[in-house]
């Protein structure tokens, strides 16, 4: 059976223009929230006898339009919250990484003590460093090389390149952790670089050179690749041992979830150490205070982790209720003299 369009429209269109009036206001009171819902029902049941009886596809999407924009004032529109943003930086960053602290922790050791077992063999054996860099390219590394590095760019540009540089290492090993091989790979190939230019900083007397240009920097950053590498090796883990509570499934989908939080929280750390590299790195001050400008980020973001982390995987336990203390009735005095 089809409609006549314009009985209907002359029948409903008072209406219609009600309801996209009420959907534009900012306030409605308690009457016109009720009276917007009444009229959505009621346009959103013509709409459907519209759509099976009438051909006209401008009269359908017109009011199509209309009943999503009255479910969307009703329903509300998600909105940005900063409690949210808070809650994020204050408790759900520093919480996941702080759960996984032995899976970075344990990185950072095996790490740590792989670079400079590297190192100093490098600097004990200088054939081994020539066979990797050459001996031209040894010299201009000692001579100019090392220190150009961190000059060779404007600040901006070179910590813009830092901070791409090195999320997207991060985003690596969280990417590709359940597979493990890709983590181990990508961390051999950071401690290679640092063993073998310390080692040839160190075997050509230029240690000093070396540790003072990449401690202030390297703390932060170095920590930051040690968390997505701990993540990503916790995935794996996840699929090969998952908890007995869980499936392998579901034991991936939670450890994959909390290394997506903390691949989110990881790009502000890597904007930091950026900051640091290209700006205090190079700075034209003494070592010892870039080192503990670099020192001091490095701690307050390890307070931070472990102190929020803890706070936020550990909460204080409410208080216990009031407990009801038993008083003994005593009857009323009579007064003297009276009832």
């Amino acid at each position: 059976m089809s409609v006549d369009l314009d009985a209907y429209v002359a029948e409903h269109g008072e209406q219609w223009r009600r309801l996209e009036e009420l959907c534009r206001r900012r306030r409605l009171d308690a009457a016109e929230v009720d009276e917007l819902v009444a009229l959505y029902q009621r346009t959103a049941t013509q709409l459907s006898a519209l759509r099976s009886r009438s051909p006209d596809p401008a009269l359908v999407s017109q009011l199509s339009q209309l009943v999503l924009r009255a479910r969307a004032r009703l329903t509300g529109r998600p909105r940005p919250s900063w409690a949210a943003v808070t809650r994020f930086l204050v408790a759900d960053f520093p919480g996941a990484v702080y759960r996984a602290w032995p899976w970075w922790c344990g990185v950072a050791t095996g790490f740590s003590l792989l670079s400079f077992f590297l190192i100093w063999f490098v600097a004990n054996n200088p054939d081994t460093a020539a066979a990797f860099v050459g001996e031209d390219a040894a010299a201009d590394l000692v001579q100019s090389g090392f220190a150009g590095y961190y000059t060779e760019f404007s600040a901006p540009t070179f910590a813009f390149h830092l901070w791409t540089h090195n999320a997207w290492l991060a985003a690596q090993c969280l990417a590709s952790g359940v597979l493990v091989v890709p983590v181990f790979y990508l961390l051999w190939q950071n401690a290679l670089n640092i063993g073998v230019t310390g080692g040839v900083m160190v075997s050509y007397g230029r240690a000093d050179v070396f540790f003072g240009l990449i401690t202030p920097h390297g703390l932060l950053e170095l920590t930051g690749v040690f968390v997505a590498a701990g993540l990503g090796l916790r995935v794996a883990w996840a699929w090969i041992s998952p908890p007995p509570e869980l499936t392998r499934g579901q034991a991936v989908a939670r450890a994959g979830r909390s290394a997506i939080l903390v691949a989110v929280g990881l790009v502000g750390v890597f904007a930091l150490s950026a900051l640091v590299e290209a700006f205090v790195t190079p700075a034209p001050v003494p070592v010892p205070l870039r080192v503990a400008v670099g020192a001091a980020v490095w701690i307050a973001f390890l307070a931070y982790v472990f102190v929020l982390g803890r706070r936020a995987t550990h909460p204080a336990p409410a208080p216990p209720p009031p407990t009801l203390v038993d008083h003994e009735v005593v009857a009323p005095t009579r007064r003297a003299g009276g009832q």
